[in-house]
């Protein structure tokens, strides 16, 4: 008699299982190296973004179908208003940073649900945020960069058997968008100021 695979969520069950034990054993080989790119367009505020290659321990998985685009930009009437030619609507990074961390919300909650065999019928994360531009703009010194920001909310909407609230909350805090976020990151910033290719001597 074979066992018939346990799949909930789209996540076979014994497969996790396994994966978190070589993880728990093996720690290093699970490690995750990510990086992605932008590349200015010419015009103000407009960059294409594109995923690089990432690490899975000491393997690097590079293939074209990872290549994920994003075209960047504004808001139309924002920069409309303030000079910007034919201005036009494209995602702004900021929006998208708040995109990513509402679904990364949603990945935490839903593996760890699935580990906890918890049953989720629904699940929706909406993430707010007030933004003042006038750093942004250099109306402001860059020591003002921390007020950019107030009131950062994440609401879940969750509908799910013997919801606890408190275990959700967790699940939640443990997505890795939140903890980018919301901890205090260092960026090694490093800048490669170079002349233009057809500069004169």
């Amino acid at each position: 008699m074979t066992n018939e695979p346990q799949i909930s969520h789209g996540v076979e069950l014994g497969d996790l299982e396994a994966f978190a034990e070589f993880a728990t054993e093996n720690p290093d080989a699970v490690q995750l190296g990510l990086g992605a790119r932008s590349t200015y367009e010419g015009t103000c505020a407009h960059s294409l973004a594109q995923m690089d290659s990432y690490t899975l321990g000491d393997e690097t998985i590079e293939r074209e179908t990872r290549e994920y685009t994003i075209p960047y930009g504004g808001w139309k009437e924002v920069l409309g208003t303030a000079g910007w030619v034919g201005a036009t609507d494209r995602m702004e990074p900021i929006e998208v940073a708040l995109s990513a961390l509402a679904s990364c919300i949603n990945v935490g909650i839903t593996i760890n649900a699935v580990a906890n065999g918890v049953d989720i019928e629904r699940l929706q994360t909406r993430v707010r945020t007030d933004c003042d531009p006038g750093v942004l703009f250099g109306l402001e010194d860059l020591g003002a960069a921390e007020s950019v920001f107030e009131n950062l909310t994440a609401e879940v909407e969750i509908e799910c058997e013997d919801a606890d609230e408190d275990q959700i909350d967790e699940w939640a805090r443990r997505a890795p968008v939140y903890t980018l976020v919301s901890l205090g990151q260092d960026v090694e910033m490093s800048i490669n100021a170079l002349a233009p290719a057809n500069a004169d001597d």
